[in-house]
């Protein structure tokens, strides 16, 4: 953490984003959604999704028009195990919530559930719906598709959302198992931390108009938008490191984000129309699987977790000191900050004095200001 970072805690920060949710138009009950959502991402050290978006990302696309912030859910199609849903461009955490409990509620009465969602908005870090499910002894899975971002293997162009493929598995450790992660090497949150940071990005993330790399972050973050730069897939540039695999998946989810749901895609979401910022219109898609409806819970947390600890207890490599599994490091991060709270650095300094100003939210006193 940069020195001029100061910590706050996680209460206090979760109260702020409740109310300036609130000060923008969106009911206290699903404030305390969103608030939740971007709390749960520093909590699990996921900093590039957490109070870090509550600006740029939900409060001026509300002040833009771009979302609504009174979420009116609809429920277009439902059958036993499956619902569609339209969010009419509302919340995306809440359209996100309800559409995964739906597909709980189902997956209870008959062994599977599935939502597929359209027209919402960015709806946070996927591993909070997946660990909803992991919570009541289920699997979640999860994915959504977003603003083009992604060139496809042997292209420059962006034309993919970083499209996460998300899943959560229940353990009989801690912790557990959740694999949330983009299907590109890196995505935007990352690169605005970098920002943020006043740091440079890898080699690799990022393919220019030329076909090689960019690591110019500020430039960057603005041709994304502009269509001057694109995220790699996993795998990277070309079919060296197979990064075919990478564009696959991320079609995958977003043929799951939009087929399914009749919802758009692609350039579709690109937030613009001749240059004028418009509404997103994303698309999730949202699993639960009950455990129970194909063997006992405890005997598939115990095989789970027996899989994991054989992993970290594989061979390291030289000069490495632990093997990780998926959803360790943010359990560590969450045993690391407990007690401290959320790193705010300079810039989220200054959004929270913006937010705290323009919303006449005078109840909150921060150290830095």
């Amino acid at each position: 953490m940069s020195e001029k970072s100061h910590w706050i805690s996680f209460n206090t920060m979760e109260q702020f984003m409740v109310d300036v949710f609130m000060g923008v138009g969106v009911p206290e009950e699903d404030a305390k959604i969103c608030a939740d959502v971007l709390i749960t991402s520093d909590k699990r050290g996921i900093d590039s999704h957490g109070i870090g978006r509550l600006k740029p990302i939900y409060v001026d696309r509300i002040n833009e028009g771009i979302i609504n912030p009174v979420t009116n859910l609809e429920v277009v199609k439902e059958g036993p195990t499956t619902a569609v849903i339209d969010g009419h461009n509302g919340m995306g955490q809440v359209i996100g919530r309800r559409a995964m409990e739906m597909a709980i509620e189902k997956a209870e009465a008959y062994g599977m559930g599935m939502a597929a969602v359209r027209n919402s908005n960015h709806y946070g870090i996927a591993g909070y719906y997946t660990l909803m499910a992991a919570e009541k002894g289920m699997i979640g899975i999860t994915g959504t598709n977003a603003r083009p971002s992604i060139a496809p293997t042997f292209g420059v162009e962006n034309m993919l959302g970083t499209n996460p493929l998300t899943f959560g598995i229940p353990t009989d450790e801690e912790f557990p198992f959740v694999l949330d992660c983009a299907t590109s090497i890196s995505q935007r949150g990352k690169i605005e931390v970098y920002a943020r940071e006043g740091k440079e990005l890898p080699a690799g993330w990022v393919i220019g108009e030329d076909g090689t790399t960019r690591t110019d972050t500020e430039q960057v973050l603005k041709d994304l938008v502009s269509g001057g730069a694109a995220l790699t897939p996993l795998g990277g540039i070309g079919e060296e490191l197979a990064g075919y695999k990478g564009y696959g998946y991320a079609a995958v989810v977003e043929i799951l984000s939009a087929a399914l749901q009749g919802g758009v895609f692609l350039k579709a979401l690109t937030g613009l129309d001749n240059g004028k910022k418009v509404q997103y219109h994303l698309g999730h898609f949202f699993i639960a699987i009950n455990i129970e409806a194909f063997t006992e819970l405890d005997a598939f947390k115990k095989t789970t977790g027996d899989i994991l600890r054989e992993l970290r207890a594989s061979k390291l490599a030289p000069g490495q000191e632990r093997i990780y599994t998926a959803g360790e490091k943010e359990h560590l991060a969450w045993e690391y900050r407990k007690d401290k709270g959320v790193p705010v650095n300079e810039a989220l300094q200054r959004d929270i004095i913006q937010l705290k100003k323009a919303l006449n939210l005078t109840q909150y006193k921060f150290d830095f200001e």
